[in-house]
């Protein structure tokens, strides 16, 4: 078994090993040939995944800037013909950027699922909060977010999220900690607005 580099359209397939079983100048036994070759695997593997989550992120962060684009002052000194031509616009690419479906599954056991699912349910109720406290939730939000760095932003760590966020598999810690940044930084926006 000989592992070639065969020449493809794509440049995934471009670099994926080919197999050939004839070839008898390889002197490793068959196991570390194996071996070689699955490792090989796993490290296109792995380039796969991490593409796939940077093309999620790309999509989301698309949506995040269609939204603030709709939602924009400058909408506001549209007359309202104007007004609806860009909104139908604005939904109709937003429309199509939601027919892109990229996921990266990540393998969790029953304690790190129950954990995820606690972060979750506390940055959800901090969403809620923003409609009745917008600097409380902002606050709890820097909590949070301390508790997800070694370097303390400001204010104080939230215990409770931090054990819940420790019980997390990394990449779901990666992916918590995006987006508690993202909401911190739409916090921020917010208040700008708020004081314009």
């Amino acid at each position: 078994m000989d592992v070639d580099q065969p020449l493809a359209s794509s440049s995934v397939l471009q670099t994926m090993p080919k197999i050939d079983e004839n070839v008898s100048s390889e002197h490793k036994p068959p196991k570390e040939r194996i071996l070689g070759l699955l490792d090989l695997l796993e490290t296109h593997v792995e380039k796969l995944r991490k593409e796939a989550a940077q093309l999620e992120e790309d999509r989301d962060q698309l949506l995040v800037t269609l939204d603030s684009v709709r939602h924009t002052d400058l909408m506001n000194q549209l007359d309202d013909n104007d007004a609806d031509d860009v909104t139908r616009y604005a939904e109709r690419i937003m429309s199509r950027c939601q027919t892109v479906e990229v996921r990266v599954l990540t393998q969790r056991d029953q304690m790190q699922e129950e954990a995820l699912s606690q972060i979750n349910y506390l940055i959800d109720g901090l969403v809620m909060d923003l409609r009745n406290d917008h600097e409380a939730a902002k606050q709890r939000c820097v909590s949070y977010v301390n508790a997800c760095s070694s370097i303390m932003v400001d204010g104080i760590m939230d215990k409770k999220f931090e054990s819940a966020l420790l019980g997390c598999t990394l990449d779901d810690q990666k992916r918590v900690k995006k987006r508690l940044n993202g909401l911190l930084h739409y916090f921020e926006r917010l208040r700008v607005q708020m004081f314009d």
